[in-house]
């Protein structure tokens, strides 16, 4: 049985005499579910190289090892294809992910994803490594994207979510121009009854909540705008945008039509720049404790090509 590298706790005298099970849980910060795989695992849980009950006590310079089976997304079949790391660990993949790309294969949409392009990556390198996202983006959303390597750290990682612990930013460039320099759109969302992949706000739905902050104003035309997510609702950012009456740019599903009475670049084109083509949304920066130390991380994707341009053709227009 191969395991990955193990997490280590060398006991403090502080913590001489306490039960296992409490530094597995109260200093090691394991689950329960995952405390509970680990006891059924020939090596998971080890005191100095040795098998431990975790009702036994542990002494001052005792080293705990927890050691974690290595696993393999066998259902994802392996694909060369282009991938921006930004940083890769024994914990964690930092991808940036291009536009136009899903996460996870689909029904429909077996090849051609990011979990095919990392599954190759790993098996090159020689990894076993099961495919776990954090979060997902969007199809059409580019930048920064957070990949556990093993249970613990998309254990640690989750958790620090659910405690919005976990410091996720974007970058929009939304119709027209966003009256107040910051906000907070605070607007429960929920499925369409009429058009089940599409969501809206309604009184009846998940509390979602997104604040925002006016980064540059391009006249009446549009604004490019920071956003930070309390909340991770399918589709928030463009459902809340929407909802303030600042779709985003390039939104085939929640942006407006482009008409003959729209300013240029309404519908993702500028009258000097290319079509954007999808929505102008990017996934600038995440930040958060890294799972193995609680040491502070931040990983930040840099603009795309495409809303470069884009805006670049704004600021033409608008103060050149």
């Amino acid at each position: 049985m191969n395991y990955y590298e193990p997490l280590t706790y060398v006991v403090p005298p502080e913590d001489d005499g306490a039960m296992l099970k409490t530094i597995l849980r109260d200093r090691m910060q394991l689950s329960r579910k995952l405390l509970s795989r680990l006891k059924l695992t020939p090596e998971g849980i080890t005191v100095g190289g040795e098998r431990r009950y975790t009702s036994s006590r542990v002494k001052a310079g005792d080293v705990v090892e927890v050691r974690m089976e290595e696993e393999q997304s066998e259902d994802i079949l392996p694909q060369e294809l282009p991938l921006d790391i930004l940083h890769e660990d024994n914990q964690l993949l930092i991808v940036n992910k291009p536009a136009g790309m899903i996460v996870h294969p689909t029904h429909g949409h077996y090849v051609n994803t990011l979990a095919n392009a990392v599954v190759h990556h790993w098996l090159a390198r020689g990894e076993k490594v099961r495919f776990r996202p954090v979060h997902r983006l969007d199809q059409e959303t580019s930048g920064v994207l957070c990949i556990a390597k093993n249970p613990y750290a998309h254990q640690h990682i989750s958790e620090q979510m659910q405690a919005d612990a976990v410091e996720k930013t974007y970058l929009a460039v939304v119709y027209g121009a966003v009256e107040r320099d910051r906000g907070t759109i605070d607007a429960p969302i929920d499925r369409d009854p009429q058009s089940p992949h599409v969501r809206i706000v309604t009184p009846a739905g998940y509390r979602a909540v997104t604040h925002y902050e006016t980064v540059r104003r391009y006249g009446a035309e549009a604004t490019l705008v920071r956003l930070r997510l309390e909340t991770g609702r399918t589709h928030q950012i463009r459902v809340h945008m929407k909802h303030i009456g600042h779709p985003l740019i390039g939104d085939a599903m929640y942006g407006r039509d482009a008409g003959p009475d729209e300013p240029a670049g309404a519908s993702g084109k500028t009258a000097e720049g290319p079509s954007l083509g999808r929505q102008a949304l990017h996934a600038h920066m995440l930040a958060f404790a890294h799972p193995s130390d609680r040491r502070p991380v931040r990983f930040e994707a840099p603009l795309p090509a495409d809303m470069g341009g884009l805006i670049e053709a704004l600021e033409r227009r608008h103060f050149v």
